[in-house]
């Protein structure tokens, strides 16, 4: 890769804290001129959170959003919802979300993303954002929608790219930043035109997204369908919060634990259900043990490199989502081997907020997993089939239930390895390995065209500001 040449200023460098030679950001020519977004905004703050962490005692409570729930359709993704207890929401003093906020990523690999709430699709009008969200409310000079759309536009993005990624740790926001991002300035009347030829759009999205099930509703159904599965009951016992225990209770593990999360009606439930289906566990069908990733240093990255860092960012979204930037070093590849991944591989996120994501390898990639996932290998087992029964929610239970940790949750290979493991034929997996990939790819066609008029919108408004 080429060279780009640029010229700068000393006292240039002085502006930026670290005293950092980037290049500099250069704003394209448009047919308006340009204005700070500092002076349309009636509010940009970020929220917080409750001192060690979200309890699941407050389950069904306010809600409270992080990065993870800014989905990639540019809405609210509230298949897996935080909940907070309704007393820290009403004590909160910042971060209360309201209808048509626009909410944005303020900081590590999410850095940008952006999204638009819309209450009518909330179980509760309780929401805030943590630590890592912004909000950004409009004040009465612009029109909310097409400053949401603006917030997708390369012109912002870039700017926020620029101005986030100046430092050399982990890239973030802050509230100066956002009094140094431009917008066109476009007359409000001109805004409130480009807005009403986006509706009809955004109501064919709300279509086609009404047609949508989520992945792991599928999963569920054909999982409960074909092994008994009572989903009814075990929601009825996860808004059980209170209950009594035996101290006895406390001794029927071998770590002696007693936390609430692991001693619940659900997940004592979800255990008797799966026990019932089959004796057999996980470490029945691994080809070898277990194991975690290797950890990494910024030294050890190299663009020039074979092999892929495969870190939690890689499998958040369920699959590898490959980063050329997170090309490694053929020394460090070549020292960590055995942590590399080959053909249906399963990865696993072990730690924090993303814990218990799965992405199966679907191709001879080259990658060396990372420390906060583990690696999966079976044998004489269909790996698509344990891939979407890792992604139930019976599974997933199973992982919130017995993950430790007071603030950062982990889980360790020697606990997955005992889970229950159901076993049927090869040939009866790969027929429900079938009816569930016919499923998901009429799911992805649905998507596709959901994706299809989100571009529609911004082309709208690309050519609307250029």
């Amino acid at each position: 890769m080429g060279l780009k040449p640029f010229t700068i200023d000393f006292s240039d460098l002085a502006k930026n804290d670290n005293i950092r030679l980037w290049v500099p950001l250069v704003l394209p020519e448009l047919k308006y001129k340009y204005g700070k977004i500092n002076n349309f905004l009636d509010l940009c703050e970020s929220g917080s959170r409750p001192k060690g962490g979200i309890s699941n005692k407050d389950d069904g409570e306010a809600i409270s959003l992080g990065g993870e729930q800014i989905g990639s359709d540019r809405n609210v993704n509230l298949l897996k919802i935080p909940y907070i207890s309704y007393d820290f929401y009403e004590n909160a003093n910042q971060g209360k979300v309201e209808n048509n906020d626009i909410l944005i990523c303020k900081d590590g690999a999410l850095t940008g993303k952006t999204c638009f709430v819309d209450f009518l699709i909330f179980p509760s009008k309780e929401v805030m954002i943590n630590e890592h969200v912004y909000i950004l409310r409009g004040n009465k000079n612009i029109n909310q929608k097409f400053l949401f759309y603006l917030t997708t536009t390369n012109l912002f993005q870039s700017q926020v790219k620029d101005l986030a990624y100046r430092k050399k740790a982990q890239p973030g926001l802050n509230s100066d930043h956002f009094k140094k991002i431009k917008i066109p300035l476009i007359p409000k009347t001109t805004q409130d035109q480009i807005v009403a030829k986006i509706e009809p759009i955004e109501k064919k999205i709300k279509e086609l997204k009404a047609q949508i099930k989520p992945s792991q509703e599928i999963f569920n159904k054909v999982f409960a369908r074909e092994f008994g599965f009572d989903l009814d009951k075990f929601e009825e016992l996860k808004r059980i919060k209170n209950y009594y225990l035996d101290l006895s209770s406390f001794g029927n593990n071998k770590d002696m634990r007693n936390s609430v999360i692991f001693h619940q009606e659900s997940a004592k439930f979800v255990m008797s259900q799966l026990k019932k289906v089959t004796s057999e566990k996980i470490k029945h069908f691994i080809a070898e043990p277990i194991v975690l990733g290797a950890s990494i240093s910024p030294s050890d990255f190299n663009e020039n490199g074979e092999y892929y860092y495969i870190s939690m960012a890689t499998v958040k979204n369920y699959i590898l989502e490959l980063d050329e930037s997170q090309l490694v070093s053929n020394d460090y590849s070549k020292n960590n081997l055995n942590k590399s991944i080959m053909k249906n591989d399963i990865i696993m996120t072990r730690s924090g907020v993303a814990i218990g994501k799965f992405a199966i390898v679907e191709e001879e990639n080259k990658g060396i997993f990372a420390d906060f996932t583990m690696r999966i290998r079976l044998k004489n087992y269909n790996p698509y089939f344990a891939y979407y029964y890792f992604r139930s929610e019976y599974f997933q239970h199973l992982i919130y239930s017995n993950k430790k940790g007071l603030q950062n949750k982990n889980i360790f290979p020697n606990q997955i390895q005992e889970f229950p493991m159901i076993y049927i034929s090869l040939k009866e997996q790969q027929k429900i390995v079938d009816e569930i990939k016919t499923e998901l790819d009429k799911q992805g066609e649905m998507n596709e065209n959901i994706e299809a008029e989100i571009k529609k919108i911004d082309e709208i408004i690309e050519k609307a500001i250029k």
